[in-house]
């Protein structure tokens, strides 16, 4: 057994010493160079693709080898080489000579594409669903050039130095991010998939790089290309059911292949500022595949945030009657603010495995994850295992990028190394506290620690029972080793400058993660408590900035607010299959606080001024009480996705709704003079329904099981607005008032639904549809009983500049015609990711959901 077991391992040893290399360039006839061909082992699945500057290597044993060349637009090329050595190939590849049919398009007759791309539509539903599974491993090269770096971004000076950082040179150009990685995909129907990424390699980091979407499919009728970002409502693809009536098809003639004829085809968008391709699309005669594409969509596609986007796509046989994608390049450019840039994605698809057994563990709720020692691998081993060779410029980008990064982390455990960095942080200016705050870090070798204070103007803000308010908050925030957790201090201080109070208090959180397998918990304990300042409405609806111009400008002090002695103890915990806790016990002191001031910028705008209490709801002051609390919300979402990194997993949602169950219990003890019972259960999700558009929607039901002993603050309060600028979309009725509808009833119902139509309808409208503005609109209602109901419809414009929304919207108070305004707010390709809240975190996390 021991000898066998040694003749095995040596003649493996033979194969792998003996390995010889192949490399080349490859070209036109004309002299031409021809980046990304594919360079494919004749009767295996073995193969290379050429780099940017048209370069190949592939790696073989010794013997003889028949290696076919392809390249979208030339013809075939084929090159039988006997490998004993190294050598060099070159493959000069002639101009694809297109052949007319024997079909003659007469006058007003149809051009013979048409009869093509429907033969081809009717087998799309058989080539999308041809086989019920696959395995195949996957290279990936991603790389990002910037051809411009403005010396101002955003308002901020970039200088050479911060050019330098960035990798580029003093013009600004060069590569801005370079990665590769080796991945296994396993997929299975109906909608089994996922993605091992084995290892990975960016340039000058020690990250995980970001993998892009691996297979896109224009045997789908819709196409989705990286994120919905792009374009929410998805690309028609040039063989969609009923794709003729989006397209224009011209035949520009047949070639052949391996003794198969192939028609190429163009393809032309019957209308502008529609989902829609451009380019060229290659079917195989007779059985009607897809043999290549060379397809573009631009700003006139409805593109957001890119300029242009090519995909272009190869198709080889990897069985007897199976075609798979053996590579695929993507390449995109875009300008914004004066920054320029380019990138090219390159995939090699091999090894493809048709229908195999998978292992039962095989497909879980992890879509996507990372070797334990994903980014550990050593350059040598991606010299051996690359398909596809760098060029000089990417050469130098990772030999002088890394040797940077590791400088640095080779003197980040040298004590003469921190001590210079601690020396070197900027000093405290009071001109920079006030406007953007002042942070530092303490560099350590247990451990680092960050310390800094939030900017003073930028808190300040103005109301009645304080005056003019300045808030001084800072953090310190640090790793414990030991309990790998993160801890967070934050104190607060609060002054206002009217009624003379100070209110300080602080709150210690620890954030911990644990990763055991694939089984995954997320969990923090937080203990605060000294003495704040609170609104009624403990959700904040309008936030302190907006009511500050409001009282200032026109009187109106929407805010009402009160003071408190609180310790509160929370806890949360996220589990791995979509459930998510949250628990709280908060005791408060509650104290009223009156006006003291009825300061405006503008005369006779002050007798809009009102008591600081609800005033709609209750007559006078709150009397002052304690209340002893208990909270838990509960939440989730069937089905949850995750992506597994080393050391965390990352939720990127699921196809079923989210669903919540809020209660909260009200105690009559420790002091204690509250006594209720108080629940909702809410349920909100997405539906995008693609070239139709987005649904959003939250339904919830509520209402008080106890009211025995129930104060103004723990009343059902109903998020209003009474601003011009939007309340938070989904959780805000926007012409509402803020507290005339709050109440203790035993039950109520809730209603937000939105329907975003992403370009449909507005891409008919010529202004519109330049500027790509969309339509959206829908409704916010509740309904407590026939004297206490509120609806409201809307109609608006969205991605207006990328970032803005405005709405009209109509209000009903009781079944009556209310108020009619308009409503300004963040929505749109950039918008959408904008968010103002109330609630104030130092974690920051990522989240993002890949087309699969």
């Amino acid at each position: 057994m021991k000898r066998a077991f040694t003749f095995v391992i040596g003649v493996f040893l033979c194969h792998v010493l003996q390995a010889q290399k192949i490399s080349g360039v490859v070209k036109s006839s004309s002299g031409e160079l021809l980046p990304y061909a594919s360079i494919i082992v004749k009767g295996t699945s073995i193969g290379t693709t050429s780099n940017a500057k048209a370069k190949y290597t592939v790696t073989l044993p010794a013997g003889t080898y028949t290696l076919v060349c392809q390249h979208i637009g030339y013809q075939m090329a084929e090159e039988t080489v006997v490998l004993s050595d190294d050598r060099e190939l070159n493959f000069i590849l002639k101009e694809q000579k297109l052949l007319m049919k024997e079909v003659i398009v007469k006058s007003g007759g149809e051009d013979p594409a048409y009869e093509i791309i429907r033969q081809a539509i009717r087998k799309r539903p058989f080539y999308l669903n041809q086989v019920n599974g696959f395995q195949c491993d996957i290279y990936g090269k991603d790389l990002i050039r910037v051809r411009n770096f403005p010396d101002k971004f955003f308002g901020q000076k970039v200088d050479a130095k911060d050019k330098e950082e960035m990798g580029l040179d003093s013009s600004g150009s060069g590569i801005l991010y370079l990665s590769e990685s080796l991945s296994t995909a396993y997929s299975q129907k109906p909608d089994k998939f996922r993605m091992d990424i084995k290892s990975s390699r960016v340039s000058g980091s020690n990250g995980f790089g970001f993998t892009f979407p691996a297979f896109i499919s224009f045997y789908n009728n819709n196409v989705t290309i990286f994120s919905e970002r792009l374009n929410p409502r998805g690309f028609v693809s040039p063989i969609a059911d009923g794709a003729i009536h989006f397209y224009k098809y011209k035949f520009l003639g047949t070639f052949w292949e391996n003794g198969k004829a192939i028609n190429s085809i163009r393809v032309t968008p019957r209308r502008q500022y529609e989902p829609l391709f451009s380019g060229m699309i290659n079917i195989t005669d007779e059985d009607w595949r897809i043999h290549s594409t060379d397809l573009l969509v631009t700003k006139t596609s409805q593109l957001e945030l890119l300029d242009s986007l090519n995909i272009r796509q190869l198709y080889v046989p990897v069985s007897n009657d199976v075609w798979r994608v053996k590579n695929q390049v993507i390449h995109f450019n875009a300008k914004q603010l004066k920054l320029d840039i380019v990138g090219d994605f390159l995939t090699v698809y091999s090894d493809y495995k048709i229908d195999p057994v998978f292992d039962k563990k095989r497909f879980n709720n992890v879509v996507i994850k990372y070797d334990t020692a994903v980014n550990k691998k050593s350059k040598s081993y991606w010299d051996t295992i690359r398909p596809v060779p760098l060029e000089p410029e990417e050469v130098k980008d990772y030999k002088v990028k890394d040797s940077t990064l590791q400088a640095f982390m080779d003197s980040s455990v040298s004590k003469r190394s921190l001590d210079s960095m601690n020396r070197n942080q900027s000093k405290v200016k009071p001109l920079k506290l006030l406007i953007s705050g002042y942070s530092r870090t303490i560099f350590r070798k247990a451990g680092n620690i960050r310390w800094g204070i939030d900017p003073i103007l930028l808190n300040a803000s103005f109301n009645n029972p304080e005056g003019l308010v300045l808030n001084v908050n800072g953090y310190v925030q640090t790793y414990l080793r030991k309990w790998k957790a993160q801890l967070l201090f934050e104190p607060y201080i609060r002054y206002g400058f009217s009624n003379g109070h100070i209110n300080p208090w602080a709150s210690l959180t620890l954030r911990k993660r644990q990763l055991k397998g694939e089984k995954s918990h997320r969990y923090s304990i937080s203990l605060s408590g000294g003495k704040q300042v609170s609104e009624f409405n403990r959700e904040g609806p309008l936030g302190p900035l907006f009511n500050s111009v409001s009282i200032l400008f026109y009187g109106k002090n929407y805010i009402k607010t009160y003071e408190n002695y609180f310790g509160r103890l929370a806890f949360m915990k996220r589990f791995d299959n979509g459930f998510q806790v949250n628990a709280e016990f908060l005791y408060e002191d509650r104290i009223p606080i009156e006006n003291t001031t009825t300061f405006s910028f503008r005369k006779n705008v002050s007798k809009n001024i009102t008591p600081n209490f609800p005033n709609e709801k209750i007559p006078a002051q709150f009397t002052p009480h304690q209340a002893a609390i208990f909270s838990m919300s509960m939440s989730f979402r069937p089905g949850q996705k995750y992506i597994q990194l080393p050391r965390t997993k990352i939720p990127i949602g699921s196809k079923y709704p989210l669903m919540t169950l809020n209660y909260s219990k009200g105690f009559k003890a420790f002091g204690s003079d509250v006594d209720f019972d108080k629940w909702q259960f809410t349920v909100s999700d997405d539906k995008n329904f693609k070239l139709a558009g987005l649904l959003k929607y939250k339904l919830g039901v509520g209402g008080f099981l106890n009211r025995r002993q129930v104060f103004i603050q723990d009343f059902q309060h109903f998020n209003g607005n009474q601003t011009i600028a939007a309340g938070q979309y989904l959780n805000t009725f926007q012409l509402a008032p803020y507290y005339a509808n709050s109440n203790i009833e035993r039950l109520y119902g809730l209603g937000h639904v939105e329907y975003h139509f992403n370009g449909l309808l507005t891409n008919k409208i010529p202004l519109f549809r330049r500027l790509n503005w969309s339509l959206v609109g829908g409704g916010n209602a509740y309904y407590v009983n026939r004297d206490n109901n509120y609806a409201e419809a809307f109609i608006g414009l969205e991605n207006i500049f990328k970032i803005f929304r405005v709405d009209l919207v109509g209000g009903y108070v009781n079944g009556r015609s209310g108020d009619i305004a308009f409503r300004i707010g963040a929505g749109g390709a950039l918008g959408s990711s904008l968010s103002v809240s109330n609630s104030r975190s130092r974690r920051v996390s990522v989240s993002f959901r890949p087309e699969l």
